[in-house]
């Protein structure tokens, strides 16, 4: 795998943006989104307002995206830091205590996030979204290191076809008979109730529960695959090559999602097969997009924005949770809200908030203040 690699000169700015595109939506974006549906009423703005809801449980949405396309680019890092590691000489063992490290203090920083500081152990949440994050990078990571790209590969599959012969054959045995992909009937679902202590998000159930974490592994592989591949020397002269065959795989795992959809539901919930290829293979597409625009043909002004956001992702999901931003949203935007009809409220709350989100963040760009685990 080593010979595979080679040492990275620059930094992927496009890798920056599309994480801070990611983040944009949680730190206010969405609010935005759902504000000019509410002042203009027009028909592609309660479209995007809807697009930003999660859906119940079947089916999707573009904010169903933004947890997996975030640890899909975790992914495609991958192999960059592993290569510039092992470039540099750096220990086998080492590299292997950093990425548990990493996984672990991500899990326990999901807690925190999820609890604050509490102490009634039997009464928190364990399941997070850091949570899952480090443990499927973690054990992403610990198969990408110790297998060739072949066998990667079938870990890939054997984990998606594995998991979905899992739910799909075994139903919760306190499910009452409900349906095998149900909330009630589904086996991941029962795991979590077994074996997740503390409380379940959704009473019965933990999107970010234990067993769905399995299918989780393969979306950081993709993302994996795809760092593997831009760090290789295929094309490596031919760039614009590189960003089509990322969008043809792209096109192919959508594809893949949605025939998969049929027998197995497209379910951000429980993380099924059939969403891990379909979210993959739009992230692969939206990936390629700015990899093309901001990477290959260098226009790179524009994506400043996302890069301040994309380069301290962990920081500003922390703050959200700690710093209230809405009350200097207020601050300084609660003037407009008074000599504005009460529908534009929600516009401007948005807009506050990610204001002041983005400059908490310039600072830190500006001081060099990046928050690492």
């Amino acid at each position: 795998m080593e010979k595979e690699l080679k040492p990275v000169s620059k930094r992927l700015q496009s890798l920056d943006a599309l994480r801070g595109f990611d983040m944009f939506w949680i730190m206010g974006g969405e609010t935005i989104f759902i504000g000019l549906a509410t002042v203009t009423g027009w028909p592609v703005f309660k479209w995007c307002a809807e697009q930003l809801e999660h859906v119940e449980w079947h089916g999707f949405h573009f904010y169903d995206m933004i947890f997996p396309l975030f640890l899909f680019i975790a992914g495609i890092s991958f192999p960059f830091s592993l290569s510039k590691r092992l470039a540099a000489g750096e220990d086998k063992m080492k590299i292997y205590k950093h990425v548990i490290y990493r996984g672990l203090i991500l899990v326990l920083l999901g807690i925190l996030y999820n609890n604050g500081v509490r102490f009634n152990l039997s009464e928190l949440r364990y399941g997070s979204v850091l949570g899952r994050i480090g443990l499927a990078w973690m054990l992403a990571a610990i198969i990408f290191m110790n297998t060739k790209l072949i066998w990667r590969i079938v870990w890939f599959w054997i984990l998606l076809v594995g998991y979905w012969l899992l739910l799909a054959l075994i139903p919760a045995p306190d499910g009452g008979g409900a349906h095998v992909f149900s909330q009630e009937g589904n086996f991941a679902s029962y795991v979590d109730r077994l074996l997740l202590p503390g409380k379940l998000y959704r009473g019965n159930h933990d999107p970010e529960g234990l067993l769905s974490t399995i299918p989780a592994i393969s979306t950081a592989l993709l993302g994996m695959f795809t760092g593997e591949f831009l760090h290789s020397k295929f094309f490596a002269d031919k760039l614009i090559k590189k960003a089509l065959l990322l969008t043809g795989a792209g096109v192919i795992f959508v594809v893949i999602g949605k025939i998969w959809d049929l027998v197995f539901p497209i379910n951000k919930n429980l993380w099924s097969s059939s969403f891990v290829c379909y979210v993959g293979g739009l992230s692969l597409l939206l990936f390629a997009l700015f990899y093309l625009i901001i990477d290959v043909w260098n226009f790179k002004k524009w994506a400043f924005f996302f890069v301040v956001i994309g380069m301290n992702p962990i920081t500003i999901y922390l703050a959200n949770r700690i710093i209230n931003f809405r009350n200097a949203s207020r601050f300084f935007f609660g003037g407009f809200e008074e000599i504005l009809p009460e529908t534009y409220a929600q516009l401007i709350n948005g807009i506050g908030v990610t204001t002041v989100g983005w400059v908490f963040l310039y600072i830190l760009y500006k001081k060099k203040v990046f928050l690492k685990v």
